[in-house]
């Protein structure tokens, strides 16, 4: 039962939603003249849920790739689709308000993954928008453009339709300008406004930021590294172009993305590119699907035509998890690891 609307099998699923959106708008319209507020939290207890309801600082109105939002109070079943905005979440103390997850694809920080593996996996990959309903959320929060496939009857839309606010990682936003880690601490902070915890999301961005001026610190001056992302690919080579936050980080950890020229968050580029370009280290994005890291250095050092470049010569590779890259908490903790494999002199 949700909001009164039966869940018993057979019962036609656009009329279920029809009655949710409806049933969602009375209840809260109900909340809304009784009590004024929902349940919001923001104590200084660890991120356990608050014994009253107080709500503080509501409504917020969030704009968000071009969809406007206004939350009365903070959501409280949600539903993320990929593994960063799962992993930001439960980074903010809000494990209690998820009711799935989806889409896991390293494998989950250490300190997280107790509270990670106790919410229930939707899918592997993308959930149907049906399997997500039945989970009742009132929030989806999705971390690649692909969360919201309209082509796959997930769009925000169709979520609004049944009553389900929404949110996409804003490195997915149709956006001009290059993704920095700025975009990672206003994501946490926006999330934390949503939830009602601003102090917890400037707590965490103080964390992270923390970590990275550590990390940048430590480099110093140090001449930049010449580095190559290599993702996938054979005959050509998919690598991160300066558009996205891949190439952010190697800045941050004292390295020069060697193609941070191309115009994209990613792109195609030949070997021949690779060559004249001379990086001296290949840092080598690890995630399902492409390939185990043995592998792709299998692949770069058997290549003839990339005997003489200096990070195949000397064999100087750093691994990044995908996640790693993303807008979320693990691009501060990818800043150090990085600027420990750029300059390793630095860290002894």
């Amino acid at each position: 039962m949700y909001f009164g609307i039966p869940r018993r099998p057979g019962f036609p699923p656009a009329r279920r939603r029809a009655l949710r959106a409806v049933a969602a708008a009375t209840a809260l319209s109900t909340v809304l003249l009784a009590a004024g507020c929902g349940a919001g939290d923001d104590s200084s207890d660890g991120g356990k849920p608050a014994a009253r309801a107080t709500a503080q600082g509501f409504p917020v109105t969030v704009d968000n790739c071009g969809v406007r939002t206004t939350y009365d109070k903070p959501p409280s079943r949600v539903v993320t689709i990929h593994q960063h905005p799962a992993e930001l979440m439960l980074a903010l103390g809000l494990k209690d308000r998820m009711v799935g997850t989806a889409f896991p694809d390293s494998a989950v920080l250490p300190e997280l993954r107790k509270d990670f593996d106790a919410i229930p996996e939707l899918a592997r990959k993308e959930p149907s928008f049906e399997s997500i309903l039945d989970v009742e959320p009132d929030f989806v929060y999705g971390g690649y453009g692909s969360a919201f496939a309209e082509n796959e009857g997930r769009s925000r839309k169709a979520f609004a339709d049944a009553g389900i606010d929404t949110y996409l990682n804003r490195e997915y936003c149709d956006r001009k300008k290059p993704v920095t880690m700025r975009d990672t601490y206003e994501e946490i902070r926006t999330v934390g406004s949503i939830f009602g915890i601003p102090k917890r999301a400037d707590a965490l961005v103080a964390d992270l930021r923390g970590r990275v001026d550590k990390a940048t610190a430590a480099v110093g001056s140090a001449p930049a590294v010449p580095v190559f992302v290599y993702d996938s690919g054979d005959k050509t080579a998919f690598t991160a172009g300066g558009k996205g936050l891949g190439s952010e980080l190697i800045r941050l950890a004292g390295g020069r993305n060697v193609f941070g020229d191309l115009d994209k968050v990613f792109g195609d580029v030949s070997w021949e590119q690779v060559v004249a370009r001379k990086p001296e280290v290949i840092a080598i994005y690890d995630y399902a699907g492409t390939g185990t890291v043995e592998q792709k250095k299998k692949f770069l050092l058997s290549q003839p035509a990339l005997a003489d470049v200096p990070a195949v010569r000397n064999e100087r590779f750093v691994v990044l998890p995908l996640t790693d890259t993303l807008v979320g908490i693990r691009s501060a903790y990818a800043v150090d690891g990085l600027a420990r494999g750029l300059h390793p002199e630095s860290f002894r």
